[in-house]
């Protein structure tokens, strides 16, 4: 079908925003700022040596300094590719041969969202973690069954560790979003220290996902936002760096006009949700969460698998755990979101569960 007049094949890549380029100066001055105890003072003038090679890194966007080429199993061959990538790459192939391999145990990923921890302030565990705990109890018990346990209040409670923020490339084009995601680390911003390429594999690695997530103003917590969108790549990402040219929109624009067919990477595990709060929003944030994993093409592990909860609603926060330990029924129903995906991925491996529309072809798969 011929374009409409006046439309080109392939539309401009819009550039807008003025430059964020620093100044010396500044540059200096926010690198500084990890440097403020004066327990630095002695070493000054080697600071000032690597504040050196740091402004030129910078002022070059040495974004990725270590390369090798891509190789055969690419578009282009020839391509400088950064090693910090392939080898997320080649950790998420493994995980991938791991989750494929029947004989493997199920692996649940279990997943406590709250940001609160009592190994930073606010000092006291949140009510997320021992519902989350409960669950890891069942798994335990479980024959066959592995629980890998990721604790997001980390985020705030480890030194430097961070998810950093999804850029949205695939609002450019779905091709330049890749899988694993290419934007970080970025040497030359200071932006390392990336958790995400090490939950890539924990995720592919997963039979089954459980979501355990507190409410934060009517939302789901910061910690879990971060995740989720930096999870973009999952669905329907380019997993070959090389066919974008890197990050070049315009190549990325041509490759998705051309046809994109949206891979699922993570399609077909099972999934479940808990999410609480204590005075709204709780049903909101059950909703957003199993529609973004339904997006995923992850299944729904029964209808028992998702709920919303409110403990202590509108009680003091100080008494806010006491109102959990009263709340025995909402204890267990979270040991029974547990065993309902322990059954389903049992189940899914027996090959007694599927998809109904996954032999359907998708008209709107984006």
């Amino acid at each position: 079908m011929p374009e409409p007049s006046g439309r080109p094949d392939v539309p401009e890549v819009r550039t807008l925003q003025p430059s964020t380029k620093l100044s010396r100066e500044e540059f200096e001055r926010r690198v500084g700022e990890r440097f403020y105890d004066p327990a630095f003072d002695d070493v000054r003038d080697a600071i000032a040596r690597i504040m050196d090679v740091a402004w030129e890194g910078y002022d070059e966007y040495r974004k990725n300094p270590r390369t090798r080429k891509a190789g055969p199993e690419f578009a282009d061959p020839d391509f400088d590719m950064p090693v910090e990538w392939y080898v997320a790459r080649q950790a998420i192939q493994e995980a991938q041969r791991r989750h494929d391999d029947p004989s493997s145990p199920r692996r649940i990923l279990l997943i406590s969202a709250a940001a609160r921890s009592n190994q930073t302030c606010p000092g006291e565990s949140p009510k997320t973690y021992r519902l989350a705990q409960l669950a890891q109890e069942i798994f335990a018990a479980s024959p066959s069954v592995e629980c890998d346990f990721l604790d997001l209040s980390l985020l705030t409670a480890e030194y430097d560790r961070r998810i950093l923020p999804c850029k949205s490339c695939v609002a450019t084009a779905m091709p330049l979003c890749h899988w694993p995601c290419s934007c970080y680390p970025n040497h030359a911003m200071g932006q390392v220290n990336d958790w995400m390429n090490e939950l890539y594999p924990r995720w592919v690695a997963a039979h089954g996902v459980m979501i355990v997530t507190p409410v934060y103003w009517y939302q789901a917590p910061s910690t879990l936002k971060l995740m989720m969108d930096r999870l973009v790549c999952a669905d329907g990402g380019n997993p070959d760096i090389t066919s974008t040219n890197g990050k070049d929109p315009a190549a990325a624009k041509r490759l998705e006009l051309a046809g994109w067919d949206y891979p699922r990477h993570l399609a077909g595990r099972q999934f479940a949700v808990f999410a609480h709060g204590d005075a709204a929003g709780a049903e909101a944030v059950r909703r957003a969460l199993t529609d973004w994993l339904l997006d995923m093409q992850l299944i729904q592990a029964g209808g028992g698998a998702v709920l919303d909860r409110y403990i202590g609603y509108m009680e003091p926060y100080a008494t806010s755990h006491v109102a959990l330990d009263d709340d025995e029924a909402v204890q267990e129903e979270v040991r029974n979101i547990a065993r309902t995906i322990v059954d389903a991925v049992h189940l899914a491996a027996a090959g007694h569960v599927a998809e109904p529309s996954s032999n359907h072809p998708d008209p709107r798969p984006k």
